[in-house]
């Protein structure tokens, strides 16, 4: 049987899959639901030209919800922001570093702020955008917005905060009853809808001999290649040894047994390139409202194909590899675990010892996770600025859509091995992320 037979047999992996894809439509459709007072034409004018700028950039991971000005239009980015700030937090308040650490009910807790989070930012940006969109126009002049005004900027920020929660709500459902974890799921499908759009728009590139025939299959090659490059890394690991010592409690012998400490060549995934993109379209964005000489002059020489455009972005990538890991990966924790647990590294003494080991080995595999990173982030850029490739899946689309198919078939083939299948892979196992 192949893996899809073999998960169809499992009643419960059916209806979490299931019910994954029905919360997945029902997001879709929340997409094309528009939000009233809006041009929607002279809206979609302003999108076609705004793909270079952190316009194009949010349109790209809500799915065409921001372009639409749907009710979903502020997407799960949100939440997202709110998940890293309350992340970085917990390293600098000591309270919510003691809720990290209780556990069950700790992680709750955190949960629930970083719910609150998401509100509160949702309102912020969802009453920054009606201001913005009441002082934007089409290129031809017309106003996006039809009756601006503070009714306007009130009904526009409850309803894109509301389509924020809901959404929130969606992705929780989906980790909790569904398959895969559910926040994921929801960008992973935003960047998937738009790739039908983008086919035909690169068949009518095609046929009008902007793209040559002879150049497809170099694209689909280096595409196949930059996919098979993700999923080599994603799944990669540097695995430290770990020996248990023995402990005689009474008659019985616990201990002594081998493990190892797995850790990934891409510690903090796909969270430099989101952050080092969003940055670098700053300039760009605000090239469009400022139409001073030397801001348009700063914002041509820090727009993408531009030289120094790739050098600050791999400046970026890397240091937000560093300061990521920094933050969410503390050797001294770990070595202090394992000398509770009566573990060590062997060759390694317990304690500082252990935790310099091990920084200085997470200090390795972050500078490759780094040039992986700026690699696979720079090349699809250059691919479109040089070549005029419409390269839909970008170095970041490009994660998220590999790393969340990786995790997805990883938990999917976990039901299956708990069930005595032999899993959905025929050959070989797929590591997730985590």
């Amino acid at each position: 049987m192949s893996g899809l037979q073999r998960a169809a047999n499992i009643p419960e992996l059916r209806k979490r899959v299931l019910f994954t894809l029905i919360m997945l439509a029902v997001y879709r459709m929340g997409v094309q639901i528009p939000t009233p007072g809006i041009n929607g034409e002279a809206l979609t004018a302003f999108f076609q030209k705004s793909g270079g700028t952190l316009f194009g950039m949010f349109n790209m991971f809500s799915g065409g919800a921001l372009e639409n000005f749907s009710v979903f239009a502020l997407g799960i980015m949100p939440y997202i922001s709110a998940s890293i700030i309350i992340q970085l937090l917990t390293v600098v308040v000591p309270q919510l570093e003691a809720l990290k650490k209780e556990g069950e009910s700790g992680n709750r807790k955190i949960t629930q702020y970083t719910r609150y989070g998401t509100v509160f930012l949702s309102i912020i940006q969802g009453t920054f955008i009606a201001m913005g969109l009441e002082g934007m126009a089409g290129p031809g002049g017309e106003a996006i917005v039809i009756d601006p005004g503070i009714q306007f900027k009130l009904m526009t920020m409850l309803t894109l905060t509301s389509g924020t929660a809901f959404i929130m709500w969606l992705g929780e459902q989906m980790t909790e009853r569904g398959i895969g974890n559910g926040i994921s799921l929801i960008i992973f499908g935003g960047i998937i809808a738009r790739f039908p759009a983008a086919m035909v728009n690169s068949i009518q590139l095609i046929k009008a001999g902007e793209i040559t025939v002879f150049f497809i299959p170099f694209l689909l090659a280096f595409m196949f290649a930059v996919i098979a490059l993700v999923v080599f890394f994603e799944t990669s690991q540097r695995r430290i040894p770990i020996q248990y010592a023995k402990r005689v409690v009474g008659r019985k012998v616990y201990g002594g047994q081998s493990s190892h400490l797995p850790l990934k060549i891409n510690v903090s995934g796909v969270i430099p390139p989101i952050f080092a993109s969003s940055i670098m379209m700053f300039p760009a964005t605000i090239g469009q409202f400022i139409h001073i000489d030397w801001v348009q002059k700063a914002s041509a020489m820090m727009g993408p194909g531009q030289v120094l455009y790739y050098i600050m972005y791999i400046v970026m990538i890397v240091f937000f590899c560093f300061f990521y890991t920094a933050v969410t990966f503390k050797p001294d924790d770990v070595a202090e675990n394992l000398k509770k647990n009566g573990g060590f590294i062997p060759g390694i003494r317990p304690g500082k010892k252990t935790a310099e080991f091990i920084d200085k080995v997470l200090t390795r595999i972050t500078v490759v996770g780094a040039i992986y990173l700026s690699v696979i982030c720079v090349l699809p850029t250059i691919l479109i600025a040089k070549f005029n490739i419409p390269f839909y899946f970008g170095g970041t689309a490009l994660l998220i859509v590999v790393g969340v198919a990786i995790d997805t078939i990883a938990q999917i083939e976990s039901h299956l091995v708990m069930r005595n299948y032999e899993g959905f892979m025929k050959q070989g196992r797929i590591r997730g992320r985590k």
